[in-house]
């Protein structure tokens, strides 16, 4: 169970971190190489940054609690 727990928690880590890296910011990060300036099949650009800011939120949530239950666990 431990290692289920640690697994999921790492695979949250990543995703949280790829979702961060896509937001744009002032000098467009990773979001402008990845083609973040084009419009995409998910609407607009401004459409797409609300998608991962939602994604993000739902993640840092995943996030903290992963790590309360990886920390009870343990």
């Amino acid at each position: 169970m431990r290692t289920f727990i640690q697994i999921l928690h790492i695979l949250t880590c990543v995703a949280l971190i790829i979702v961060v890296l896509m937001q744009t910011s002032k000098s467009e990060g990773l979001s402008g190489t990845l083609g973040g300036k084009a419009t995409t099949s998910l609407g607009s650009k401004v459409g797409v940054e609300r998608h991962l800011e939602v994604l993000t939120k739902w993640f840092a949530i995943g996030f903290f609690v992963m790590s309360l239950i990886a920390a009870w666990v343990r």
